[in-house]
């Protein structure tokens, strides 16, 4: 049974992020969830993810780090609001701030698993932290902070 990620829920028309769109069908298609007091996501790179033969290249770490935090920050609002996932109104969130340490050179062909800790939650601000890991080994980590769109976000 696939578990649903917050990203499922998010309205159709911000759900197509490269990264977390669940209708971006050329995207990661990242899912966040709960996973006790911590956030988890999980992304296998393909080979053409490369930086140099073996390991993934940065700019991909980032962009999982940058989507599995706004994600987190989704969660965290539901959860500080003592709302379900899913319920309405949505929450979606927007990078305003991404910083990337990496530790490691990350391998490829690795299952990476990227977990969350949220640090704040503060108004429609959400700051993350987030540790991306390959065969157990931490190869980065990021602080995320995220704010929440507002209803006029989007103008078609």
């Amino acid at each position: 049974m696939e578990i649903k990620g917050v990203q499922d829920f998010y309205p159709d028309d911000l759900s197509y992020c490269y990264g977390c769109g669940r209708l971006n069908e050329y995207g990661y298609q990242l899912k966040s969830y709960w996973d006790g007091e911590e956030t988890v996501a999980r992304f296998t790179p393909k080979p053409y993810h490369t930086a140099v033969p073996g390991f993934v290249y940065g700019g991909l770490i980032a962009s999982l780090i940058d989507c599995h935090g706004t994600g987190s920050a989704a969660l965290a609002a539901y959860k500080n609001e003592n709302r379900q996932v899913g319920s309405f109104p949505p929450f979606r969130f927007v990078t305003a701030s991404l910083q990337v340490d990496y530790l490691k050179p990350t391998p490829i062909g690795v299952e990476l698993e990227l977990r969350g800790k949220i640090l704040e939650v503060k108004g429609r601000k959400v700051i993350t932290e987030i540790y991306v890991f390959a065969n157990g080994v931490m190869t980065a980590k990021g602080k995320v902070v995220a704010v929440q769109i507002t209803s006029d976000f989007i103008k078609v």
